[in-house]
């Protein structure tokens, strides 16, 4: 094997293009305290450091290491009497004036003074809350007349316009008009109170009308509600007599518009019991549609809930009266039982029968912002 000579000179002039000779420069061996001479690094890194603040003097080789004494700092002149804040000083400080932090400042009071004959507490203090629903000042008329539960805000404005609502005995037709505290706001004569708005879920048993007043109706839906609390609400749609399911109360009226009106068409889920089975053909007729006395109609979804086919399970957007007996009625089945299980996107889930229960901060927000089928 050959041997190629690892000098330095030969095996550039061997395989460098440039095939001048070049000799390598000797190496200068130097001892470790001969090196060259270079100044300390900077102990500031101050953007304003200047020849001023610079350490002074330069060190020679044998001295490296070694850090040049501090110059002495020059004594401070003393201050003129007349510029003390505080008065004289004196062995235990300025005389009439406590002591700690923040004394003898010439800016500003001290943190100790006027608190000596103050009691100490450790209670924590108790800051008002705000509180939403309470008035504090102006509202504007059509939002105390939403307020009190008889319609929407868009509503209260055509009333308004008509001339149907008063404060303090004089009619306004005005829109913007704004209600003070105090003052009374009446409505086709009778008085209207601008009240907290309340949200109830009821959910409801066979045999109660779904209505505020009835003199041929034994029961009535408000009776179970009955005390729950001090505003006047209203049930939210309608479910006849013998039908159970959820129902939704509030003094909301843009809440009970958004639920209730025919273009806005909102989801329920019922749960249907029939007096026979539910053949295929049938079932496959709901799903396609009927033609009903006042149009066509058709059901979402169905589907069979237990084996004897006589439990179905329907979705529904339409909010026509009586739309889903009347659905089985033209098909020749009879409903003997209509359960309401799902709505606004409310369930029953731990309500019993004729309970009612207040709903969650969560499920308000999703009624108002419509988050729900």
């Amino acid at each position: 094997m050959a041997k190629f000579n690892t000098e330095n000179s030969s095996t550039l002039s061997r395989f460098a293009k440039d095939k001048r000779v070049r000799t390598a420069a000797p190496k200068e061996r130097t001892e470790r305290g001969e090196r060259p001479f270079s100044r300390p690094k900077r102990a500031s890194y101050n953007p304003h450091f200047t020849e001023d603040n610079r350490l002074r003097g330069e060190y020679t080789p044998s001295e490296r290491g070694e850090r040049p004494a501090r110059p002495a700092r020059p004594a401070r002149p003393a201050r003129p009497a007349a510029s003390k804040p505080f008065g004289k000083r004196t062995e235990g400080g300025f005389k009439g004036k406590p002591q700690g932090r923040g004394a003898g400042k010439p800016f500003g009071k001290s943190n100790t003074e006027g608190r000596s004959d103050r009691p100490r507490t450790t209670e924590r203090r108790s800051y008002p809350k705000f509180n939403p629903n309470k008035q504090t000042g102006e509202v504007r008329l059509n939002r105390f007349v939403a307020q009190s539960g008889i319609c929407s805000r868009r509503e209260a404005d055509e009333l308004i316009a008509a001339g149907l609502v008063s404060i303090n005995g004089v009619i306004v037709t005005e829109l913007g008009t704004k209600v003070k505290v105090g003052d009374e706001v009446r409505f086709n004569g009778e008085k209207i109170q601008g009240e907290k708005h309340v949200y109830l879920l009821l959910n409801k048993p066979k045999g109660y009308v779904t209505t505020l007043e009835d003199d041929h109706a034994a029961k009535t839906v408000m009776e179970l509600i009955e005390g729950a609390c001090t505003e006047r609400v209203y049930p939210v749609g309608r479910l006849d007599k013998n039908s159970l399911g959820l129902l939704l109360f509030t003094n909301d009226g843009d809440i009970t518009r958004t639920l209730t009106h025919p273009s806005l068409k909102k989801k329920k889920v019922y749960e249907v019991t029939l007096d026979q089975p539910l053949t295929r053909a049938d079932f496959d007729t709901l799903a396609e549609g009927v033609t009903l006395e006042d149009g066509e109609a058709y059901f979402d979804e169905i589907s069979w809930l237990k084996d004897d086919k006589k439990s179905v399970g329907v979705e529904i957007h339409s909010g026509r009266n009586r739309i889903v007996r009347r659905m089985f009625e033209h098909l020749g089945y009879q409903v003997t039982k209509l359960d309401r299980v799902y709505y606004a996107g409310l369930t029953k889930k731990n309500l019993k029968r004729g309970a009612w229960r207040f709903l969650t901060v969560d499920e308000v927000n999703r009624l108002k912002s419509g988050r729900y089928e």
